[in-house]
């Protein structure tokens, strides 16, 4: 056989291992398996998102290449990030922590295979570097300096064994917090990435049947935008305070803590369409880009592409190198599924028992038209989940096993949708299936890091789960990614919940009234009650009882049981013991 011709180029590097992974295997070796196996796919597919390749996978070692120092950076701090969210949630003794080096050089390539001083000096970096850390070369650090929101910090020249020089080098502080520049004012500050607002867009055409159009339109331009793990993008429930409203840009930008503002409208006659979107500096209204788009309504879905592409190359043109996700099913014969879909969101999202109603007929007919599109069984689960977690189910049995099927199903037929994933979460809370419901929160965030929701229901996953002290942050990042979010009171409720169980009575009574201030409702009103029969509060614990009877639907008790499925006994025993000291009988 003739021999394997070999070429040489130059590439990024990335090399990453397991620190203490024999410790690990001598304290539970089926446990660390698993875990190993679940991280490496996680780090496979973000290296693959950010067009990178992986070489090897030896033991708990990995090799990737990619053709960018600056994919190869991001895709190895979006992997710390998906990794430290992931070990929040196990024990200190079975966390397990990536080390990781990258080096740009010439490699010598040979079938799928890499060699030369390129990769050894990656994997002498990874060698170097410290549990749960980034080391770059020199090299590295040239490529990337001034692209990243990331800073890198000089560790010094380090002398590498069987490198004849010394190798500059570089850790990439990746656990930095987006926030910075906070001022005095309890306004949000700017994160250290590109930030942007997408407003609904106006509905021109003054039929009131089309706003769910132009609503459409917004909210896919906000998941495309998401998609980018490199832009902080304000969830779609937030934007939409400001529909029907004339708006102050600069006050926008201020109040929400962003630097860009995405306004528009969109004009529908027959099948023709108008759009028209500019993007606005918020701080000084500067108009930095504006396009109109005058096309067919078969060429919608194309249109809102151009329009998010066209967005994100003003924001960050090397963002337009990173593999476009976009919203599934957006073809022209799949029309009727998408009106039916993005007219029952439109309906959900008005947040009453009549709309929800509403919602499950126009998902359901997108079922109808196409049962093998994701869409309509994605958000048949959501009107389903949202039906009973807000207490409007009158079939509570019936409803969480139908939404369970419904998210199973949009799950099967689009893997990548990270709504799926958020719905799914749910029903297997209500399944009492704990495990599987962290690890959907988690595919959702993987999917989509600017994902507010996703955030959110991990929150509430880790609380059942008895994760307390761990449950407060994800909430607090849906709450400021989505600071408007209407589900905003039951953010409050979960915090409250997570804050009681660790004894902070007064702090979890603050958080509960904080929610009723948003949205008063049952369930803040039965926290606010557990808090105040636990403080002694007698007076003001039977007026929370009251408020919380009053607002109750019916089957209020076997709501609560189905909604608070906690894992230990001893955690529900705990918040029933508040409310019976509030007063509430046996």
């Amino acid at each position: 056989m003739a021999e394997e011709r070999t070429q040489r180029r130059l590439a990024a590097i990335l090399a990453a291992d397991v620190a203490g992974y024999s410790r690990l295997m001598s304290v539970d070796e089926e446990g660390t398996l698993k875990t190993l196996n679940l991280y490496r796919g996680v780090v496979t597919q973000l290296i693959e998102e950010h067009q990178g390749r992986v070489v090897s996978t030896a033991g708990d070692g990995l090799l990737a290449e990619f053709g960018s120092a600056v994919q190869a950076v991001r895709s190895a701090v979006a992997v710390q990030q998906a990794l430290a969210r992931r070990n929040a949630d196990l024990g200190e003794a079975r966390r397990m922590r990536f080390r990781i080096g990258i080096n740009v050089g010439d490699v010598m390539v040979q079938g799928s295979d890499v060699l030369g001083d390129g990769v050894n000096i990656a994997a002498r970096l990874q060698q170097m570097a410290a549990p749960g850390s980034i080391l770059v070369s020199a090299t590295v650090w040239e490529q990337v300096e001034g692209k990243l929101s990331f800073p890198c910090v000089h560790r010094g020249e380090q002398t590498v064994k069987n490198i004849a020089r010394p190798v500059r080098t570089y850790r990439v502080d990746w656990e930095q917090p987006d926030m910075v520049g906070a001022g005095p004012s309890d306004l949000p500050a700017l994160p250290a990435k590109p930030s942007i607002v997408v407003l609904p867009f106006t509905n021109m055409g003054g039929d009131p049947e089309q706003e769910y159009f132009a609503d459409g339109i917004s909210e896919d331009i906000i998941t495309a935008l998401s998609k980018s793990r490199w832009l902080f993008v304000i969830a779609r429930n937030t934007s939409f305070v400001y529909k029907g409203k004339a708006v102050d840009i600069k006050q926008v930008g201020r109040d929400l803590g962003v630097r860009y503002v995405l306004e528009g409208s969109v004009r529908r006659a027959g099948n023709r369409v108008r759009i028209t979107a500019q993007l606005i500096e918020a701080a000084t209204g500067t108009h930095l880009w504006s396009g109109r788009y005058d096309r067919d309504l078969a060429d919608i879905f194309a249109v809102q592409d151009e329009i998010t592409e066209n967005v994100v190359g003003a924001i960050e043109p090397e963002l337009l190198q990173i593999e476009r996700q976009r919203a599934a099913h957006k073809s022209p014969e799949n029309m009727d599924v998408w009106d039916h879909y993005a007219r029952g969101l439109w309906r959900l999202f008005q947040f009453d028992a009549e709309g929800d109603l509403r919602a499950e007929q126009h998902m359901r007919r997108a079922i109808e038209i196409d049962p093998s599109s994701a869409l309509g069984h994605m958000g048949l689960a959501r009107v389903l989940n949202v039906r009973i977690w807000w207490g409007w189910s009158e079939t509570l049995d019936a409803d969480w096993r139908a939404a369970y099927a419904a998210a199973r199903r949009a799950i099967e037929l689009d893997d990548r949708d990270p709504h799926t994933h958020y719905a799914s979460t749910w029903s297997h809370l209500l399944r009492r299936d704990h495990e599987s419901a962290l690890a959907e929160a988690q595919k959702a965030i993987d999917l989509t890091p600017n994902f507010a929701l996703a955030y959110f229901v991990l929150g509430a996953t880790r609380v059942f789960l008895g994760r307390f002290d761990q449950a407060s942050d994800p909430i607090q990042r849906a709450m400021r990614l989505s600071p408007h979010e209407p589900l905003a009171f039951s953010s409050y409720r979960f915090r409250a919940l997570a804050q009681y169980h660790q004894g902070h009575y007064e702090e979890g009574a603050k958080l509960a009234r904080a929610g009723i201030g948003v949205r008063p409702h049952h369930l803040l009103y039965r926290a606010l009650a557990a808090c105040y029969g636990q403080l002694g509060r007698a007076e003001e614990a039977r007026a929370a009882l009251a408020e919380m009877q009053r607002l109750q639907p019916k089957n209020a008790e076997s709501l609560w049981e189905l909604t608070n499925p906690y894992v230990d006994p001893a955690h529900r025993a705990h918040f029933i013991e508040g409310l019976r000291k509030a007063g509430l009988p046996e």
